[in-house]
């Protein structure tokens, strides 16, 4: 074995994470884990993780349950491509009725799945030699060894693709790939690493010339945008309208409030006063006279940060107001109720956990309906 493997194999049998998904061989459990940790820590994927293995505990449980039930569980977590992909999966292997695939080109070629996730699945569940490369692997790897190679270059994945391969040969392949990805969650670090306690310090490169804080290397760095939100609370008494967005923007298939999206900040006056508000607003009225609508800003300048976004929300409400035709002056008042186009639903709150939000319209509703 290499001393590289070793010092990792030997740092790990004392500092590794004792983690649900790490005691177990069943592919299913570390599939759903593995899909869980993309793009997000441990602390958090934790609780989901749970809650997934208690709501659907089996690949047919999954498959069987509606594309709402998964995106509702899944909700918070972000990148919900991954939920839609995971069922679709779930349904096509149920579907093929051979089982969870057994090799790494059965694995890889489920949705979803990509060539880290398929070589954690075959190491972990069936210790076949297949090593994982995601960004811990490439960060040990990179400092440990001094390659300079951007690790999102063509040339960089094929050399750290090899390199992780030629370090895992002789292993036990399912403890090494888990001693790697927690050496470098824990000891290897993106901005702290613990170089002065670290069992590779003396062999180290990036340790020994002083270039820790530059590697690994990106040859791209994704720009990010800025979005202006505004979110239509329209009540009917307690219930409210929701709308399931569609096509391929953010939170594909999740339920949201009313939206306008605009180019540039709009304070609440020029917003209230702008053809798109207007013409949101006409979709839900029962005739043209936009006259009796009551409005009020609730919340401005909510800032919601997503990995290559930055979303500036406010939300504002607006109740329909019956049109006045009796003179009487005790004419009872009520809202009037109003029309629920296609993509859109009328909900009140106690119905809210049957729908999926995004978590800036959540922790917008928990927090003004509560």
């Amino acid at each position: 074995m290499e001393p590289f493997a070793r010092h990792i194999i030997d740092w790990y049998a004392s500092h590794g994470r004792d983690l649900p998904w790490r005691r177990t061989r069943d592919p299913y459990r570390i599939w759903i884990s593995e899909i869980i940790l993309q793009q997000t820590r441990v602390a958090q994927g934790y609780d989901y993780f749970l809650r997934f293995m208690q709501h659907f505990p089996t690949l047919e449980s999954l498959a069987a349950a509606s594309e709402e039930e998964v995106m509702r569980l899944w909700q918070g977590l972000g990148y919900y491509s991954r939920a839609r992909n995971l069922h679709a999966a779930a349904k096509s292997v149920v579907d093929a009725g051979r089982g969870f695939p057994t090799t790494y080109e059965g694995v890889r070629a489920m949705k979803g799945v990509g060539d880290y996730t398929a070589a954690a699945i075959c190491s972990l569940a069936y210790g076949l030699p297949c090593a994982v490369v995601d960004g811990n692997v490439y960060r040990v790897l990179s400092r440990h060894f001094g390659i300079s190679t951007p690790i999102d270059s063509v040339a960089g994945k094929k050399e750290f693709a090899a390199l992780a391969q030629s370090l895992i040969a002789d292993t036990d392949p399912a403890r090494y790939n888990q001693a790697i990805m927690d050496f470098g969650a824990l000891q290897c670090t993106p901005q702290t690493p613990l170089c002065d306690d670290c069992p590779l310090a003396g062999s180290c490169l990036a340790k020994a010339e002083g270039l820790v804080q530059q590697l690994p290397i990106k040859s791209h760095r994704a720009q990010q945008t800025t979005r202006h939100l505004h979110f239509l609370l329209l009540r009917q008494g307690e219930r409210f309208i929701l709308q399931k967005r569609t096509g391929n923007d953010i939170w594909r298939g999740l339920f949201q409030l009313p939206l306008v999206e605009t180019p540039e900040a709009m304070s609440a006056e020029d917003f209230l006063a702008s053809a798109a508000f207007r013409e949101l607003l006409q979709q839900f009225a029962e005739d043209e006279d936009l006259s009796s609508v009551t409005l009020r800003p609730l919340r401005s300048g909510v800032k919601h940060v997503l990995t290559h976004r930055i979303l500036w929300a406010n939300f504002y409400e607006a109740t329909l107001q019956p049109s006045v035709t009796s003179k009487t002056p005790k004419a009872p008042k009520t809202p009037k109720a109003p029309k629920i186009p296609d993509g859109y639903v009328l909900v009140s709150p106690s119905e809210l956990d049957h729908y999926a939000l995004p978590r800036l319209v959540s922790a917008f509703l928990d927090d003004y309906l509560h």
